[in-house]
């Protein structure tokens, strides 16, 4: 691995402390959770820890001192040879400090002793309460410790921050080693719904269609997916996130499929929907082409300078636009707007950032702004419509459930879409499965 992007990201984190006045940062990685009995899930660091280590083990921590010599600690599991037998490979302080660019490395046993001596005489902690009981009664603990010590001239950091704030606003814009692996990301995504076209047939089950990804994710090196797949035959897409997987699939019905990989941390998210015997009915295609004009619209809104609420509104005005001419709704496109009566047929926003999480960190607004979109912001531009069987609407668009989702990149003057490679167009997509 190369230590150096994440070598870099401590330093800004540093210079931001510093900055502020300096003090101490304590960043936890996320603990093993047990399954079952004795079985763990497949572990999976903390996102923010990753961020600014790239280191994958458990049962370790990041203290980053800020101040004339900063310094980046990490605590890590010793080198265990009966240990490495049944659970395999561990660095050890000495190799983590070497291979992850530290400053210094020690063993994690070590870090209840050493953790009051970190805190002691900083102006600051830098920390996250709330977010974790168990590390939060830690750090009032050795808090206490050093405060126990005030006759002998120590002193107790006198001001809290919240660091994973700061970090947030720097996980919003993605340097280049981020950008890279989330177009690898995407690639393989697309890759795994070109694979799930030519898989799909009537009579199959939805529990197959996503055996596909899986094994389209593993094959390219990914470690899991970046959530749950949504695999949602026929009336199953009007349910938003649905994940039992486990229905036959509907000649004459189509599929929606949101799914997306994990690589080196990083996620995509992509949504296609299709016929599942590969000719889309005219009804079908009536929806279905409006959704993708409506997509389209909010991509092209994509741009540095405008807040990010703009595709949602430039795609929003297709959608009713076309639900007025479809005659699912009544009334002018402003005032099914202002009255949000579209609701109805489309109850969520049209993105969300995209990163480390599938849903990332960072801010969507300050106060009364939207967050103003800049270059190297990733987001999902995902427009969708789900119409659910009543009498009031027309029975051929009866529980349809259409979404389709890419992976967005915020360029200098527009935006790279980074899940291109997955059909997507009316033509395309039948073009695809009849291969």
């Amino acid at each position: 691995m190369d230590p150096l992007p994440f070598r870099n990201r401590r330093l800004r984190l540093l210079d931001h402390m510093a900055a502020a006045g300096g003090g101490v940062a304590i960043i936890p990685t996320a603990p093993e959770r047990i399954r079952n009995r004795d079985t763990t899930y497949p572990y999976r660091a903390d996102s923010y820890f990753h961020y600014l280590t790239g280191f994958p083990e458990p049962e370790a921590v990041l203290a980053l001192i800020a101040g004339p010599s900063p310094q980046a600690i990490l605590f890590c599991r010793e080198k265990d040879a009966e240990k490495e037998i049944w659970d395999g490979f561990r660095y050890g302080p000495a190799a983590a400090r070497e291979i992850f660019a530290f400053d210094a490395a020690h063993s994690i046993a070590e870090f209840e002793a050493k953790l009051p001596d970190l805190l002691a005489d900083q102006p600051a902690l830098w920390y996250s309460l709330g977010h974790d009981a168990d590390w939060d009664a830690r750090i009032v603990k050795a808090m206490n410790a050093v405060r126990a010590q005030t006759r002998a001239g120590k002193r107790a950091p006198s001001v809290t921050h919240d660091v994973r704030a700061v970090l947030d606003a720097m996980r919003l814009v993605k340097d280049d080693h981020e950008i890279t692996l989330m177009r690898r990301a995407a690639q393989i995504a697309a890759s795994a719904h070109r694979r799930a076209m030519l898989a799909t047939a009537p009579g199959k089950y939805e529990y197959e269609i996503e055996a596909e990804f899986l094994h389209e994710f593993r094959r390219h090196g990914c470690q899991a997916p970046a959530y749950p797949p949504i695999v949602a035959g026929g009336a199953n897409a009007c349910i938003l996130h649905y994940v039992a997987n486990n229905q036959p699939l509907e000649d004459g019905k189509l599929i929606l499929i949101d799914a997306g990989c994990e690589l080196d941390g990083y996620a995509s998210d992509i949504t296609r929907s299709f016929p599942v015997n590969g000719r889309f009915s005219g009804p079908q295609a009536d929806l279905y082409q409006l959704v993708l004009d409506a997509q389209t619209a909010a991509i092209a809104a994509v741009k540095p300078g405008v807040g990010f609420l703009a595709p949602h509104e430039a795609a929003l005005r297709v959608l009713v636009q076309g639900m007025i001419d479809l005659k699912l709704l009544v009334g002018s496109r402003d005032g099914l707007i202002e009255s949000e009566a579209y609701k109805r047929f489309y109850m969520h926003r049209t993105g969300h950032w995209l990163g480390l999480d599938v849903h990332d960190a960072g801010e969507y607004r300050q106060n009364e702004t939207w967050t103003t979109l800049q270059a190297g912001m990733t987001l999902t531009v995902e427009p969708g419509l789900y119409v659910r069987a009543a009498d009031d609407v027309p029975a051929a668009f009866h529980d349809i459930g259409i979404r389709i989702e890419d992976d967005v990149l915020v360029t200098a003057h527009g935006c790279e879409v980074l899940s291109c490679d997955a059909p997507k167009t009316i033509a395309a997509i039948e073009a695809e499965m009849k291969r």
